[in-house]
């Protein structure tokens, strides 16, 4: 590359870590963190989007398990409860994209179509290396059927910026459910675990069309919901390690809407991504 160039790129790097609340100087450290592997554990009884099965040969790698979700060691066995696929959600193990995306628009598994604008699939590389989950749709997301757009999209791009990420290039974001969730007051508000039941064969779905190379867990809901904890668990307690989806290395961070109510944690959500970014490197 051209000196020049690298110059260009280096303040571009700068300008956005400034952004991110980073600057002006950042020195990349990297704590140690502790890569989980999953662990074998009984087969539950699941769903076939669940399991991956029978529509999914034995062979294939694409099938998202509970059973492959690591579990930290320092949760307390009572603290965890998977979440429960729902029986009566469409069998979604076999769909392609355009039956997938078809099935998400005439969803009706829960509530939240009632008072949908439209739902939100997702958008991006559909052989992306980089998945980022959120928890659901917003306001403005449910009018435009798009994930991230307004503010905390515009500090999500710039948190892929400064990794050499753009969205829509190399990278997909979705939601762990497809509709906004809203209170009675129409305040945005977290999906309950049966509304993340009904969706959730769906993500997984994606994730395995996708085969993502990493998946950056974007809150607390969105890490649970992959990890199959208690909905309780703090977020705190998910970051700085490696889990294990499927076999796909999986970090949790904070959801860009809570780092614009607290800027200063903007600094561990970068070292979030750096540890993301040594997974996908594999230099862990």
């Amino acid at each position: 590359m051209h000196p020049m160039n690298e110059v260009k790129q280096s303040l571009v790097r700068v300008a956005i870590l400034n952004e991110m609340g980073l600057g002006p100087v950042w020195a990349q450290r990297f704590p140690d963190v502790e890569v989980i592997e999953s662990q074998p554990t009984q087969p539950q009884k699941l769903a076939p989007e669940l399991t991956g099965e029978p529509d999914i040969a034995p062979s294939s790698k694409s099938a998202i398990h509970h059973e492959d979700v690591v579990q930290t060691d320092s949760m307390p066995s009572h603290e965890v409860a998977p979440i429960e696929i729902r029986a009566d959600v469409p069998l979604v193990s076999s769909m392609g994209w355009a039956e997938l995306e078809a099935t998400v628009s005439a969803c009706q598994a829960c509530g939240l179509c009632k008072a949908r604008q439209n739902t939100v699939f997702g958008v991006g590389e559909r052989a992306a290396t980089w998945l980022f989950v959120g928890e659901g749709p917003g306001y403005h997301e449910d009018l435009h059927g798009e994930p991230f757009i307004g503010a905390a999209g515009q500090l999500l791009d710039n948190m892929l910026l400064a990794m050499g990420v753009k969205r829509g290039d190399r990278s997909y974001i979705a939601n762990v459910v497809k509709c906004r969730a809203a209170d009675e007051a129409g305040k945005d508000r977290p999906p309950s675990s049966d509304e993340i039941a009904a969706c959730l064969p769906y993500l997984q779905r994606q994730i395995a069309l996708i085969q993502p190379k990493v998946i950056v867990a974007l809150g607390k809901t969105a890490a649970i919901a992959l990890s199959g904890l208690d909905l309780d668990t703090p977020v705190a307690q998910l970051r700085g390690k490696v889990h294990q989806v499927g076999g796909i290395p999986m970090v949790a961070t904070y959801h860009p809407a809570y780092l614009l109510r607290k800027p200063l944690e903007k600094s561990k959500a970068w070292q979030d991504l750096c540890l993301a970014q040594r997974a996908l490197d594999g230099r862990l």
